[in-house]
């Protein structure tokens, strides 16, 4: 009884709602207690217990549910039996619910039956315990419905493939007849009621979701036709609904499935008048889009082949489009989706179903208006709307594949004429369409010369609203490749643009900046010649943009100069940087502290050169004259720049950023300058921390890692030791969790010195500092940077020093050696501690190879200390992540693999440990008060 207050108190935990350290001792004590064999009675004692409260019978029946998933392996044939009876009997006693205990005594019962061969025929025998008294007749049905779910999806019941098959075979296959003849038997019975019904329903649209029922036994059962005829009832609509669903795809298999089908698709049919009758009842309209798309896309075949009879279902499935709650329309997008792609194959198509797609179009393009009153719409709605204007558009490229592209456009075209030629026309007739034309873009023919023009010549003459001007931006932004191929529309375009960025509307101008910047993009050879006037255009409405539309129009420049001949392209392209260098130069000289408003001004002009460079890339090995020192040029300005700005966070992640790109710009030609930059790399990160200055240093090492020049590999070891002690002091302060970019970095900076630098990684005092950060970086829940720590010591662990293939080895390799070993000594036992922690805590499944690695080399090169290190650590491991047993067993595996030499059994070990870790973090994250 001392078990059962336990858990009581625990459970009145909940109920009080106190702090939150309550609850989550309360729900760890639930968890631990759900995995003891006492469990097992003291649930039983609470089941059966009439005064124990509600919440512990409920906890009690979970409990049964979890342990019968996770538990019964230790169980003899005897105990399980037994164990069945108690099952049974809660059921008898529970049979009248309440519904969450009986749903999770038939989840425990199917869950045995699944794993306990002794259990000859468990299906017969619940139907004889519960199947014959009309008041447990329902606990049943209950059963036979969570049976196929529990046996085809509980994947963490632990079974072979094997025993499954056999199981699964017995439990379903075998009975499925015997289930239906006893569903229909129970549907046909004097006085059942509407909740038996329902049941039924339920139970038939699980097995044949399980794919146990063959459409075909049902040819002559009652409830298939039961099926249509509880369509009718209120009470029962939503269980038929979802059998009939589950019958028609049990169907598909046309040919196997023919005689049912003609049973089938008249009902269907017969259905379509309740689309008008249930006209305001969406519930009902949603259910009846459901048949009707289910049908639609299971007799597609049928469809297509003979129109003249089975055409009525796509009429039906038009109706269920052209709804106007859209939350249903979308269930009739994939039969639409499926049929297009299917009537592309066919030599010639039915009239019927062109019509069919014209009609669908119209409908869709309908759904794309915007409300009258947009402001009645909340954020969040608003936001919805926007989402599904994009799937409808989807469903629009699927007219465009039947009807053709251009006919569909001049539909859309044809809209917008006839709602200019009106008088007080409101924006949301025009915008739609619109909408639709930009949807429709990505399937246009770049040579179209019907469609394409009308639409380009309509778009100067569209009225000024904003959403009308957006749209028609965006259609330029997605027609650019045809502009391309008729090149006379440019300066039209460039001149809608230009007034796009005029407007007082911020997403208008957002829409201006993305169609010059694809204009540019794809036109950049049409646009050479407008060059001067993009320049003249940046220079006078520069000032007036907001930077993200601004940095859309640097991008769009950069695109045209990068089509230039090269060394046009270069003095170019240096006129532009010289214009952000001079402010550059200019705020470093202001002997004034700047304004906040500088400060962003200078950011965002680094940004512009950023995003031109790039765009550009590169002129190749050779530089054009233009270029040829202007990488000296920019860091003379950029040095002082960060000397004194350095310390301003998002300067130096613009500085950094723009250094990169030049990095990939100017190649081999900027090495003279490299020491330099690295040194000034290595002083900005000691005197802010910021992670950026050893992001760029990184860049450059593995840039340049391979050159002997003295002087850059002196910058190498300054950048790795100053970056190195700096680290040590943040971590005297800050704990790893809270400076997990500077541990990514550095981490990466260090990746790229033991692959381009190790003479200069393993011989410095700096190596034990790199070693301990990873450790560090192992106590992070971040994937990246365990990934970076694990990746490092792993190359550590595997270098050619440790163990040579050649003698003599190379020279430096003996040094390297003496580097690594006493720090292997120093640190072994808190590093693996560190990497089985994380191999049953937080690291990603993809990590495991790598801590096998280590492991490995471990058991190989230091097999004595790392049998003395892993007891105690093994012992620290927590219970809840690795049981006792487990940690018994992996010690005992990797005692053996060393003893026997063949260290290659470790990964077993090592996989064995996360899998048992891994299924003991599953059964606890799903909580001990869930089913």
């Amino acid at each position: 009884m001392a078990n059962v207050q336990a858990v009581l108190s625990a459970l009145e935990v909940f109920s009080r709602a106190p702090e939150k350290a309550a609850l989550e001792q309360a729900n760890s004590w639930l968890q631990d207690f759900q995995h003891s064999s006492e469990a097992w009675s003291t649930c039983n004692v609470l089941l059966l217990s009439p005064e124990a409260p509600p919440a512990a019978k409920i906890f009690a029946a979970q409990t049964f549910r979890t342990k019968v998933t996770y538990d019964l392996a230790d169980m003899s044939t005897p105990d399980l039996l037994q164990l069945r009876e108690t099952l049974l009997k809660a059921l008898e006693t529970y049979h009248a619910g309440p519904r969450n205990i009986l749903v999770q005594l038939c989840l425990a019962i199917s869950g045995l039956a699944l794993q306990l061969p002794a259990w000859e025929d468990p299906v017969q025998d619940m139907i004889d315990a519960f199947g014959r008294n009309p008041a447990t007749v329902p606990a049943l049905l209950q059963f036979l419905t969570v049976l196929p779910e529990e046996v085809t999806t509980n994947t963490k019941i632990p079974i072979t493939d094997d025993e499954y098959k056999e199981r699964a075979s017995k439990l379903l296959t075998a009975n499925a007849t015997k289930v239906t003849d006893l569903l229909a038997m129970y549907l046909q019975a004097q006085g059942v009621t509407f909740t038996v019904q329902a049941q039924i329903f339920n139970a038939l649209s699980s097995w044949l979701a399980a794919g146990e029922v063959v459409a075909m036994s049902l040819l002559n059962s009652p409830l298939l036709p039961y099926s249509f005829q509880a369509l009718s009832s209120e009470e029962l609509f939503e269980p038929a609904v979802t059998a009939v669903c589950d019958l028609i795809h049990e169907t598909q298999e046309i040919e196997d499935n023919m005689p049912v089908i003609e049973l089938i698709v008249p009902q269907v049919i017969a259905l379509k008048p309740r689309l008008a009758e249930y006209k305001d009842d969406p519930e009902k309209i949603r259910g009846l889009a459901r048949i009707f798309a289910e049908a639609g896309e299971a007799y597609r075949s049928l469809i297509l082949h003979h129109p003249e009879t089975f055409f009525p279902i796509v009429e039906a499935i038009g109706e269920c489009s052209a709804y106007p709650d859209l939350d249903i329309v979308p269930i009739t997008f994939g039969f639409w989706m499926r049929l297009a792609q299917s009537i592309g194959k066919k030599p010639s198509v039915s009239p019927l179903f062109m019509d069919a797609y014209r009609a669908l179009m119209d409908v869709i393009i309908r759904h794309l208006h915007f409300p009258a009153e947009i402001a009645s719409l909340t954020g969040q709605e608003a936001e919805n709307f926007r989402s599904f204007r994009h799937v409808m558009g989807d469903t629009l490229k699927d007219c465009c594949y039947v009807l053709g592209t251009e006919q569909c456009l001049m539909a859309a075209y044809e809209k917008i004429t006839s709602a200019l030629s009106r008088p007080n026309v409101s924006w949301q007739e025009i915008e739609a369409p619109l909408f639709a034309m930009r949807s429709m873009g990505a399937e246009i023919d770049p040579n179209d010369d019907k469609a394409v023009p009308k639409i380009m010549d309509l778009i100067p003459s569209l009225p000024a609203h904003p959403r009308v001007r957006y749209a028609a931006l965006l259609i330029v932004s997605r027609y650019t490749e045809w502009i391309n191929r008729h090149p006379s529309y440019i300066p039209y375009q460039l001149q809608y643009i230009s007034a796009g960025f005029e407007d007082t509307d911020a997403e208008v101008n957002a829409a201006a900046g993305q169609a010059l910047k694809y204009l540019c993009q794809d036109c950049k050879r049409h646009l050479v010649e407008f060059l001067p006037q993009l320049h003249s255009f940046l220079a006078t409405m520069g000032s007036k943009l907001v930077q993200d539309d601004k940095v859309q129009v640097y991008e769009a420049i950069a695109y045209v100069i990068s089509a230039m001949p090269m060394e046009q392209a270069a003095q170019s392209l240096r006129a532009f940087a010289l214009d952000i260098l001079e402010h550059v130069h200019s705020l470093t000289a202001k002997p004034t502290a700047p304004t906040k408003e500088e400060l962003v001004s200078i950011a965002h002009d680094l940004e512009n050169l950023e995003v031109m460079l790039s765009v550009i890339q590169s002129f190749g090995e050779q530089l054009p004259a233009a270029c040829q020192h202007t990488h000296q040029e920019a860091w003379a300005v950029f040095e002082p720049f960060l000397a004194k700005y350095g310390s301003e966070y998002t300067l130096c992640e613009r500085t950094t950023r723009v250094l990169r790109a030049g990095l990939t710009f100017f190649g081999a030609a900027a090495l003279p300058i490299m020491p330099s930059v690295l040194t000034r790399m290595a002083s900005c990160f000691e005197a802010t921390g910021f992670s950026s200055y050893l992001w760029m240093a990184s860049k450059i090492i593995g840039r340049f890692g391979n050159e002997g020049d003295p002087s850059l590999r002196a910058a190498f070891k300054d950048v790795y030791e100053r970056s190195s002690n700096k680290l040590v002091t943040i971590l005297h302060e800050k704990p790893p969790q809270m400076i997990p970019d500077v541990l990514e970095d550095y981490l990466q900076m260090l990746l790229q010195m033991i692959d381009f630098t190790p003479d200069v990684f393993f011989p410095s005092p700096a190596f034990a500092v790199a070693f301990r950060v990873a450790m560090a970086a192992l106590t992070l829940v971040h994937s990246d940077i365990v990934f970076a720590a694990l990746d490092l010591l792993r190359t550590i662990f595997s270098h050619d020093c440790l163990a040579p293939t050649s003698e003599p080895p190379p020279p430096k390799f003996p040094i390297y050696a003496a580097a690594i070993r006493p720090v292997v000594e120093r640190e072994g036992q808190e590093l693996i501690g560190l990497l089985l922690s994380g191999l049953v805590g937080d690291f990603p499944e993809e990590a495991i190879g790598m801590v096998v690695t280590i492991f490995r080399v471990l058991g190989r090169l230091w097999p004595s200390q790392l049998r003395a290190w892993l007891p105690p650590v093994v012992h620290q491991l927590p219970s809840t992540a690795a049981p006792d047993q487990v940690k018994s067993s992996f010690l005992a595996d990797i005692n053996s693999s060393i003893q026997s030499g063949d260290v290659d059994k470790i990964k077993y070990a090592i996989r064995n440990l996360h899998r048992a870790s891994r299924k003991a973090r599953e059964r606890r994250r799903a909580g001990p008060l869930e089913g």
